[in-house]
C-alpha cells in the first residue's frame, strides 16, 4: 500500500503546479480511486516526446492505482486552441481530426495501461449539446475574465485579431471536466487558464471543483524552445529506433537532466547518483545513453535501444568523436535554414562557403554521422546536430532562428 507521502512525492516529480495540493492530500488520504483528466487534441498525426510527459503523469497516476481518461478533442480540434497563439488558429477538418485521433489511441498505449485507460471523445456530449445549452455555456463567463488569460490580453491590447469561437475553446474544455466529472486535469502549464476554467464550471454545475495539475513544456533539441513540430526541434515517438537515440545524443549535457527528470521511469534518487558522479567526472555521454536506451525501449520494444545505442556507436567510430564537443549556437537566416557550407564557416570549421562546398564535394563532411553529398543541404532552426569536417574539426552545432 502506497502512503499519501509517497504518492504526493511520486506526483510531485513532474508537476509544476498543483492548485489545490491540500484537496489532492484530503482526497488520497480519503482512498478515492480519482478520475484523472488530460485532453489532447488531435491536430497532428503524430505525438512527440513534449506530449509524453503530460502522458508520463498520467502513467504514475495509474501505478498508483487510480483511473486515466484520455481525452481526445474531436470537437475542440474543430475550434482550434489559441493558447500561445498570436493569430486565429486554423481549423482542422473533421476528416483530418478522425485521422489523427486513431493514431493517437495507438501511440498512448506504449505508455499507459489499456486496462486503467478511458478513451473519450468530447464530441460524444457537445454534438448532442443544442444552441440554446451553448448560450447558456458562454453566459458562465464573462469577456473580461477571458481577457485575463495572457495570449487574449497581448492579442487584444496590440489591435490583433480575436475571433468569438476562440472564447469557445476554455469554455469547451471546462465543460469535459464537468461532463467527465473529473477530480484531477492535468495540462501543460500553457493550459492553467483553461484548467481554472473548468474549476469553475464545476463549480457552476454543483460539483466539487477539480485539482489543476500542470507540468512543465519539454525544451527540444534547441534545449531552448518548447518542443514543437513546426519549430523543427522534435523527437517523434514514433520515428525510427536509430533516428531517435540519435536525436537523444544530440541533446547538451545539461538539458539531458531535465529530460531525464520529466521523460524517465528512472527513480530520482538513482538520476541523482548519477549527476553526482558526472560532477566528480565520469563520462556524461555513457549517461545519456542510459536515456536513448530507455527511452527507444519505451517505444520499440525491449532490446532496441541497445540496438540503437550499438549502431550509433559503429557509426562514429570512424570520426573518433571527442569526448567533449565543443557546442556552437548560430542563427538562422529570414528562411530559417541555415545554408550548410555557411554553417561550417560561421560554425569555424572552414575558412570560408568556398572551402565548405569543396569539402563536401570530397566527402569530408559528415552531419551526425553520415556523408554529407548535397552542397544544397540547409540546416532547419531549432536543429541540433554533430557536424565533423575530416577528422579533427567537429562541434554540436545548434541553429535558432534570429
Amino acid at each position: 500500500m502506497v502512503s499519501v507521502d509517497e504518492s504526493l512525492a511520486l506526483i510531485k516529480r513532474g508537476a509544476e503546479e498543483i492548485l489545490l495540493e491540500t484537496d489532492l492530500v484530503e482526497r488520497l488520504r480519503a482512498g478515492h480511486c480519482l478520475r484523472v483528466k488530460a485532453g489532447f487534441d488531435p491536430t497532428a498525426p503524430d505525438l512527440h516526446l513534449g506530449h509524453t510527459v503530460l502522458i508520463n503523469m498520467m502513467r504514475q497516476f495509474q501505478d498508483l492505482g487510480h483511473e486515466v481518461m484520455f481525452l481526445i478533442g474531436d470537437f475542440t480540434g474543430m475550434i482550434g486552441d489559441p493558447t500561445g497563439k498570436n493569430v486565429t488558429r486554423k481549423a482542422l477538418s473533421r476528416d483530418e481530426i478522425i485521422e489523427n485521433a486513431r493514431t493517437y489511441e495507438e501511440q498512448v498505449f506504449k505508455i499507459l495501461h489499456p486496462e486503467q485507460t478511458l478513451v473519450m471523445f468530447n464530441s460524444s456530449w457537445m454534438n448532442a449539446m443544442s444552441s440554446v445549452d451553448m448560450i447558456k455555456l458562454a453566459a458562465t463567463y464573462n469577456v473580461a475574465r477571458m481577457l485575463e488569460r495572457d495570449d487574449f490580453s497581448k492579442r487584444y491590447k496590440s489591435g490583433q485579431s480575436i475571433s468569438i469561437h476562440e472564447f469557445l475553446y476554455p469554455l469547451v474544455q471546462g465543460y469535459d471536466s464537468v461532463a467527465m466529472k473529473a477530480d484531477v486535469e492535468l495540462g501543460g502549464t500553457d493550459q492553467k487558464f483553461n484548467l481554472l476554467v473548468g474549476r469553475e464550471l464545476q463549480k457552476h454545475y454543483g460539483q466539487a471543483p477539480q485539482i489543476a495539475i500542470t507540468v512543465p513544456l519539454l525544451e527540444g533539441l534547441d534545449g531552448v524552445q518548447k518542443m514543437s513540430k513546426s519549430l523543427g526541434n522534435y523527437i517523434g515517438i514514433t520515428e525510427p529506433p536509430d533516428e531517435m537515440f540519435g536525436k537523444l545524443m544530440s541533446i547538451s549535457d545539461d538539458i539531458m537532466w531535465r529530460y531525464f527528470e520529466l521523460l524517465s521511469f528512472r527513480p530520482m534518487a538513482e538520476i541523482d547518483r548519477w549527476r553526482r558522479e558526472v560532477s566528480e567526472g565520469a563520462n556524461p555521454r555513457d549517461v545519456k545513453f542510459r536515456l536513448g536506451e530507455e527511452i527507444v525501449d519505451r517505444f520499440h520494444g525491449s532490446g532496441a535501444g541497445e540496438t540503437a545505442r550499438d549502431a550509433f556507436i559503429r557509426r562514429f567510430r570512424q570520426g573518433a568523436l571527442p569526448e567533449d564537443l565543443p557546442e556552437i549556437i548560430l542563427g538562422a537566416e529570414i528562411s530559417g535554414e541555415l545554408p550548410i557550407a555557411t554553417l561550417l564557416r560561421e560554425a569555424g570549421l572552414v575558412s570560408s562557403n568556398a572551402e565548405g562546398m569543396r569539402m563536401i564535394k570530397q566527402g569530408a563532411v559528415r552531419l551526425d554521422g553520415e556523408r554529407v553529398v548535397d552542397r544544397g543541404l540547409a540546416i532547419g532552426a531549432g536543429r541540433t546536430h554533430v557536424v565533423q569536417v575530416g577528422k579533427r574539426r567537429i562541434a554540436r552545432i545548434s541553429v535558432r532562428r534570429d
